[in-house]
């Protein structure tokens, strides 16, 4: 029957008795299952991790511009894990790393989400966010957010800016010479 209609004879299942075959094409069906593999490969999306490092001593300018950076990987879909470098005594302050860690998740929870909270790693503070799907949504179908986000205020009750959670940058005295006599 098969070469009849000129196509092949396929075992399906050999074991079962009498054992089951299917009349068709191999040829296309190996072709339509390797298409079908490489769209779903097209399809998935490659997640990689990215890193950004800040330090304990950041300026408002850095800051914004690093988180800006993270907000974007996390909108590409990529996790970021965030570094806080500490030197010297700073390490004794944690809680200027975790203040910053703080800030950078309050201000990319439009596009992320927490998935590993602040730790202390010897003179490294990590955290890991990840891209929140759920949150991307939202923020598309709300434009006050994106407003807030632009800087153009939209409302008496807006969100207090950022900035206040963020330690301002230490600056060096001025050296004051000694007296020499």
């Amino acid at each position: 029957m098969a070469r009849e209609l000129d196509l092949d004879l396929v075992e399906v299942a050999g074991q079962a008795n009498p054992p089951v075959v299917k009349i068709m094409d191999f040829g296309k069906y190996k072709y339509e299952e390797a298409q079908r593999a490489k769209e779903s490969r097209r399809k998935s999306t490659n997640i990689s991790i990215k890193e950004m490092k800040y330090r304990p001593k950041i300026g408002q300018g850095d800051f914004d511009t690093k988180t800006r950076k993270v907000a974007e990987f996390l909108a590409e879909g990529h996790k970021v894990k965030i570094t806080i470098m500490f030197r010297g005594r700073e390490v004794f302050h944690p809680e200027l790393g975790a203040r910053i860690l703080d800030s950078i998740a309050e201000q990319v929870a439009p596009v992320g989400k927490v998935e590993t909270h602040a730790r202390l790693d010897g003179r490294n503070m990590t955290m890991v966010l990840a891209p929140d799907k759920r949150a991307q949504q939202a923020a598309k179908r709300n434009p006050e957010r994106d407003a807030v986000r632009a800087g153009t205020p939209v409302a008496a009750g807006a969100a207090p800016a950022v900035a206040d959670a963020v330690p301002a940058p230490v600056v060096a005295a001025e050296a004051v010479p000694r007296d020499q006599g």
